[in-house]
């Protein structure tokens, strides 16, 4: 082993001021069958660090043909490997100048072993979550109603996914996944999660409407107790209350009841989506007039309600609209951009922007995206935008 003599010696050959330096020396010394392979760094910013110090844990999430994520119990982060030109050392019990502590005045050496060594490490990046392939899942075994048996059912030793399942399905965290099944109206029956059939969801939100129009009920003050008791010999009570959730927001009235009201632009679209789902394209003024007619009474359709679900073509003649939901777009940033552009060579900011914003980060806006994505234009006085290379990050 190296002498203190000989590190002494070592700093005059290099020319370098022993007062400049720290009074303890670590001499490093390779242990026995060390490889570079028998450990992973991976970097945590201060936020993910005080969450393992806090004794939380972190999930690293995706299939055989995915790419890794790293997930909170809220929040999903990309793994990506970055090469480094300096080797990293793993040192054990190897102290930093602040963490030393007994006589630091006297010169003093330190032998330290090296159990193991890497040229990189993994970083982790904020990131959407994926979760398209959520509905994909669900969508595998649709709940249709209690007395309805599908082949599917036949077929699988379970109805689908309890929260469990999607967890180690889902690139996303937690508290995402939950979101999602929200905004997809899925319901968890029997300790598995099921996305309703859109018709039998229609047939329960017709339910609802057909009720309160002939109770002359105001859609702000729907009472969850009396639909129950009306609609439960039609649907399960429990499905009746969830479509209630899904299309209405729950409060407590002044004389304690439990009531809803309903979300006139959710119901609006629901018919919207009715309407569209079996049609190519749609005469626009025979639409409006049709859409309007299959609302509630007293609920009043517009355009702007139908934003990604539904796209106007005003360039043609007569003027159409059609189904384009969102959702069904792809989730990669690149690729959604190249799938609108194949579908339209050029598209108002109005339009497109509906079918990107979910793309955007925590500080990322749509207007970044359209600079990186797509080249912008005047025609007739207004802004277009049309499809280009993506600029460099």
């Amino acid at each position: 082993m190296r002498t203190l003599e000989q590190v002494h010696a070592t700093v005059k050959i290099a020319k370098l001021k022993e007062e400049e330096l720290h009074p303890t020396v670590h001499c490093l010394t390779f242990g026995e069958n060390v490889a570079s392979g028998d450990y992973c760094l991976l970097e945590l910013d201060s936020t993910l660090c005080a969450r393992i110090e806090a004794g939380h844990s972190l999930t690293i999430r995706g299939d055989k043909d995915e790419h890794a994520v790293l997930c909170t119990e809220s929040k999903t982060y990309d793994l990506r490997i970055a090469d480094t030109s300096n080797l990293l050392l793993f040192v054990p019990g190897c102290n930093t100048p602040d963490q030393m502590t007994g006589d630091q005045t006297h010169p003093q050496l330190v032998h330290s072993q090296i159990s193991g060594f890497s040229n990189s490490y993994w970083e982790v990046r904020p990131r959407r979550p994926k979760l398209k392939k959520l509905k994909k899942l669900l969508m595998e075994n649709p709940y249709e109603g209690p007395l309805v048996r599908t082949v599917e059912d036949s077929d699988q030793n379970s109805p689908g996914y309890t929260m469990g399942d999607l967890l180690d399905r889902i690139q996303a965290s937690e508290v995402e996944i939950i979101a999602q099944l929200k905004n997809i109206h899925a319901c968890e029956i029997d300790g598995y999660w099921r996305v309703l059939d859109f018709d039998y969801e229609m047939k329960l939100l017709g339910f609802v409407t057909q009720l309160v129009d002939s109770e002359s009920w105001s859609f702000g003050r729907v009472p969850l107790d009396y639909c129950l008791q009306e609609l439960g010999p039609l649907e399960p009570k429990e499905m009746i209350e969830h479509c209630l959730n899904c299309y209405g927001r729950r409060y407590i009235d002044e004389g304690g009841e439990v009531c809803f009201a309903l979300d006139e632009e959710k119901v609006c679209q629901a018919m919207a989506q009715m309407l569209l789902q079996n049609a190519v394209k749609f005469n626009l003024a025979e639409f409006l007039e049709v859409w309007q007619q299959s609302v509630p009474e007293g609920m009043t359709t517009r355009l702007d309600q139908l934003r990604s679900l539904a796209l106007v073509d005003r360039t043609s003649r007569p003027e159409t609209i059609s189904l384009l939901r969102v959702e069904d777009l792809p989730e990669d940033t690149q690729e959604r951009f190249n799938f609108l552009f194949s579908m339209r060579e050029k598209w108002s900011e109005d339009d497109i922007v509906p079918y990107i914003r979910d793309l955007c980060g925590e500080k990322q806006t749509t207007g970044a995206l359209l600079t990186k994505y797509a080249r912008s234009s005047m025609q007739n006085g207004m802004k277009v935008y049309n499809s280009r290379r993506p600029m460099s990050t």
